[in-house]
């Protein structure tokens, strides 16, 4: 296995390393998503369902249509179906799961059985809240780990005087899935120093914690407690907030150096807080001015005039648009990939920095799994897949 890229070759950063995942939702799938993309060998491992007719499968576009994610089913319940995965994993680099804490070791397939039969292997556990603590064991989704870890505190409130929700799954990928992905990747770089693995407790609410660290940070400086319009990331002052325009749009505006400030004054007509950015006195006047400003013209014409112009001013684009945008358009990140029953599909590329181009990523049918072709190369014979499979143990 290669970390680094082969520039001549164009070989994808995570080429040669095979992903083993355990889940079917949240934030370890999210992270399997990203890897795949970065060109690692993802295989889903579902369960044998009970009923042999009966496959609860994604829609074919979730997930990125599971470009460049092979699907298994194993009942890993079972003797066979476990040892079949064990099988698996000691040829695997890396296991995502998702289980409740515990649950892996009393399927006989944790950290311990599983460095026995790979020591190099990388254990990703992905939890709400951790395997240990007191909440260790809560069920959770992406709302409870923003509101424990102070994200929903300190975000704008909605028209109950509440935290407002948030418009994506920020715990989830940010929180969980990228934080896996990070953890992943370090876990990786470490072994090849090493040549051991590791087991990696990913907890989503800690991922929260560490994006809420500046707030988090300044609370225990000083004692100065963060919530909404509280600081200057948050909409304290009249420069960093968001402005309707003439025609319903509405416009985001960042204008946090002195520069840039001085640039959305003058492109308002509003000279007068030239010298007044951080006077706390002029706040409300401020704000005032500059939102009647911006309700003289359409949205696009402000964009138009003062993007270019160093003022940190944006507009803010509903889906269609984000999909429309020449910003994006002309940075490829969108593309088309063909599923082998629902025919083309668009979707996001692969966006992210170093992935590669996902118009080239095989697509493979989650309702067809490749379980036989995937055990066979992990040293599987022909006749114990067969034994395998009359035992109920894969599908």
């Amino acid at each position: 296995m290669s970390l680094v890229p082969n520039s001549s070759e164009g070989r994808p950063l995570l080429d040669g390393v095979l992903v083993l995942d355990l889940a079917s939702v949240g934030p370890a799938v999210r992270a399997s998503r990203w890897l795949a993309d970065w060109g690692a060998d993802v295989v889903k491992v579902g369960p044998v369902p009970k009923d042999a007719g009966l496959q609860i499968v994604p829609p074919p576009y979730a997930y990125s249509a599971h470009r460049n994610m092979r699907r298994i089913l194993l009942d890993l319940k079972s003797e066979g179906g476990r040892g079949a995965f064990l099988r698996l994993a000691s040829t695997a680099d890396v296991v995502v799961e998702s289980f409740r804490p515990g649950v892996i070791d009393r399927l006989g397939i944790g950290y311990q059985s599983l460095r026995t039969v790979n020591p190099g292997i990388v254990l990703c556990s992905t939890s709400g809240f951790g395997q240990t603590g007191p909440r260790a064991g809560w069920a959770g989704h992406d709302i409870n780990y923003l509101a424990v870890g102070g994200y929903l505190h300190c975000s704008g409130r909605d028209e109950r005087g509440g935290p407002a929700l948030p418009g994506a799954t920020v715990a989830d990928s940010a929180g969980g899935g990228l934080h896996a992905v990070a953890a992943i990747c370090a876990a990786l770089v470490a072994r090849t120093a090493t040549g051991q693995g590791t087991h990696l407790d990913v907890s989503i609410a800690e991922g929260v914690l560490s994006l809420m660290s500046l707030a988090v940070d300044e609370y225990l400086a000083d004692g100065t407690e963060p919530g909404p319009r509280h600081g200057l990331l948050t909409g304290r002052y009249a420069w960093y907030d968001l402005y309707q325009a003439s025609d319903g749009g509405w416009l985001a505006v960042g204008a946090i150096e002195p520069q840039f400030f001085t640039n959305l004054c003058l492109g308002l007509s509003c000279d007068r807080w030239l010298d007044h950015q951080y006077d706390i006195d002029a706040i409300d006047g401020m704000r005032a001015d500059f939102a009647a400003a911006f309700a003289t013209r359409p949205r696009d014409e402000w964009v138009e005039v003062l993007g270019p112009a160093d003022t940190c001013v944006t507009a803010v684009l509903d889906i269609p648009e984000v999909i429309a945008d020449e910003q994006y358009r002309s940075r490829g990140s969108f593309t088309e990939v063909v599923h082998p029953t629902a025919g083309p599909i668009a979707q996001v590329a692969a966006p992210l920095a170093g992935q590669v181009d996902a118009s080239t990523l095989p697509v493979y049918d989650q309702a067809a799994p490749c379980t036989d072709e995937v055990l066979a190369a992990a040293g599987l014979a022909p006749d114990e897949l067969a034994v395998l499979r009359s035992e109920g143990a894969i599908a």
